[in-house]
């Protein structure tokens, strides 16, 4: 009996033929226009890989639980924390509803004082009665970050509580604030000088975190995934050298620190990127010469972006929430806290709160996420992709060490400049719908309007920095909701604009175009009325004199506009916008010196040409 393999029989393929194939099949189109795809983080990502992409990788050899702890931080599971975060407004209710949610699958909690309230040792008591905080991690964000460190350790002695089991976080990020603010709260010198108090307050809770590296603030921001890498890592590495410089025991320091990232929907470059950074992390701490390699590992605390939520067609939130928290939780995450779809523009509900929940108990429970420790681990597409942001993260991150480090980049301008060039780049992309935003660039619900929206969430408030430039978060899709939300409100006294179709000729020309117009003007707030398509221009003409629209738009096929354009324009000009959907090149010149300029393509900036429109009605 022949033992060999079934596909030994047959010859081995190599990449060099897979390429001649697909270059085949792509009939004269360009390989590298088509197929490899420009990621916008400095580097490509081919359209296949193949098992000799990862056989110089180096860190592919490295095992679950071992350093540099690319594969996790856990050797036999992945058991991340379900945490939720609550805003404290009054102590009793607040720990009422973390008992409850306590008993529906959350193992950590949030706690996060408002208003500049400084809570002492009682007041913490009373928020965490019948709270073990041996058995759930506790965390904390506070003007007084230092008072609340005391205050934990004194309750876990009062109660007799193994300190070791203690798990957990205070929300102290200097470097955050200088970020987000562009000022320290009181000086570089002071602020600093907290860190030294934290770590002498948390002494006997090594498991508790005393210092938060927030780089959520630079995805927010609209940074790419490299420079959100780098510069966290720059930024913990300041710190790191803050304690070496000030003669704190290093190993503890380098397990003091929390990171906190948001993750984005970017889905396996987001999986890429939790594993990247563990890599570099580990490197970094080895360097500042910790003496146990477990120090080394990096704690990830992952929310969902906020940078790509919406208000209009605020469930489609729930969809990217869902993906964004597969990617970080695939890539290894610590915790997790999942954004409820309405918290960009509302205070979140008991609805939204338990959609957020569920979703990551699902994901436990029934996908069983929790089981398998990187399971993107062998992938030549991850791997690659984990590889080159190592490469890409690192050396920006050694940039901003030769400008001097974290601050001094940051008062230079290094940094706030790297993530507004790339900021802006994402919006030109937005704005000319080559990135979409489902139900506002793209596909949006004309049938939803909003009534009043606080001019914060739109992001028309002040975003003034002091003494340097600051890096506000902004959403992706503002932009487009200020168009759209001054349709709105223009339409609650006034009839609300009509883009009409005027169809005619070709049917599958007409169709297409016609529903490219009405995602297009869609987009505005615009009433979208469809027209099954006229038998005559003169049907059209008289059926457009009749419902009076604001906008006609001319749905046709290139050849058809050369006889039909301009005599619908000349009958129509004096009553509406006229609007033509494509661009018939031969024809341009023709029909913009009779006065038939305006015209909606593929190529059109929608944001801009959606802002001209609003001009011509009078929309402000």
């Amino acid at each position: 009996m022949d033992n060999k393999k079934l596909f030994q029989e047959f010859p081995a393929t190599s990449t060099q033929d897979w390429k001649d194939k697909i270059i085949k099949d792509l009939k004269g189109a360009d390989y590298d226009k088509k197929l490899v795809w420009k990621t916008g983080e400095g580097f490509n990502a081919q359209p296949f890989y193949r098992g000799e992409d990862i056989q110089e990788l180096s860190h592919t050899e490295v095992l679950p639980g071992e350093f540099p702890y690319l594969r996790g931080n856990r050797l036999a599971n992945n058991q991340w924390l379900v945490r939720q975060d609550l805003q404290v407004k009054d102590l009793k209710q607040s720990n009422k509803k973390a008992l409850d949610i306590r008993m529906k699958g959350v193992d950590s909690l949030g706690f996060v004082f408002e208003n500049g309230y400084k809570p002492n040792q009682e007041d913490l008591e009373k928020l965490l009665n019948h709270l073990r905080a041996d058995v759930l991690e506790l965390n904390f964000t506070s003007e007084n970050p230092v008072e609340v460190l005391q205050a934990l350790d004194g309750l876990a002695k009062k109660y007799n509580r193994d300190l070791d089991q203690i798990k957990g976080s205070v929300n102290y990020d200097p470097l955050g604030q200088l970020s987000v603010s562009g000022s320290f709260k009181i000086s570089e010198e002071a602020d600093m000088s907290v860190l030294g108090d934290l770590f002498k307050a948390g002494t006997h809770l090594p498991n508790v975190h005393r210092l938060t590296v927030n780089a959520d603030v630079f995805h927010n921001a609209g940074s790419g995934i490299v420079s959100e890498m780098a510069f966290a890592l720059a930024s913990a590495s300041q710190y790191m050298q803050w304690f070496a410089d000030n003669k704190y025991d290093i190993d503890q320091a380098a397990a003091s620190i929390r990171f906190h990232f948001s993750v984005g929907s970017n889905y396996f470059m987001e999986v890429a990127k939790f594993r990247a950074l563990r890599f570099l992390w580990s490197k970094i701490a080895n360097a500042f010469g910790i003496s146990h390699v477990e120090h080394a590992k990096m704690f990830i605390h992952c929310s969902n972006s906020t940078w790509n939520k919406t208000i209009y067609d605020p469930y489609a939130n729930m969809l990217r929430t869902t993906t964004e928290t597969m990617s970080s939780l695939i890539g290894g995450v610590d915790s997790m806290a999942v954004l409820p779809f309405n918290a960009v523009y509302e205070d979140s509900t008991e609805f939204s709160e338990r959609i957020a929940r569920n979703q990551q108990l699902i994901l436990k429970g029934e996908a069983h996420f929790n089981e398998v420790v990187d399971p993107a681990a062998g992938s030549y597409y991850v791997e690659n992709l984990t590889d080159q942001l190592i490469k890409k993260a690192w050396d920006l991150f050694l940039e901003v060490d030769e400008l001097g480090g974290y601050i001094e980049a940051l008062k230079q301008g290094f940094i706030q400049k790297k993530i507004r060039e790339e900021a802006d780049i994402k919006n030109n992309k937005i704005a000319q719908r080559r990135q979409s935003i489902l139900g506002t660039n793209q596909f949006p619900n004309i049938n939803e309007q909003l009534d009043n929206i606080a001019e914060e969430v739109l992001g028309q408030t002040d975003q003034s920095s002091n003494e340097y430039e600051a890096l506000p978060a902004y959403r992706a899709a503002q932009a487009f909701e200020n168009l759209r939300y001054q349709t709105d409100q223009y339409s609650k006294n006034n009839k609300r604009p009509s883009a009409w179709m005027f169809t005619y000729g070709n049917l599958a020309m007409r169709k297409a175009r016609s529903q490219f117009a009405g995602n297009f003007f869609g987009c505005a707030g615009y009433e979208v009325v469809d027209n099954p398509g006229f038998k005559t221009l003169e049907d059209g003409i008289a059926a457009a004199k009749k419902d009076k629209p604001e906008i006609i738009v001319l749905c046709s096929s290139d050849a058809e506009y050369a006889d039909i354009a301009i005599h619908v324009y000349e009958a129509l000009k004096d009553s509406c916008t006229i609007v033509l959907a494509g661009y018939p090149k031969e024809l341009m010149d023709e029909l913009k010196a009779k006065g038939l300029t305006n015209f909606i393509h593929v190529k059109s900036n929608v944001l801009e040409e959606l802002k001209r429109y609003q001009n011509i009605l009078g929309i402000q």
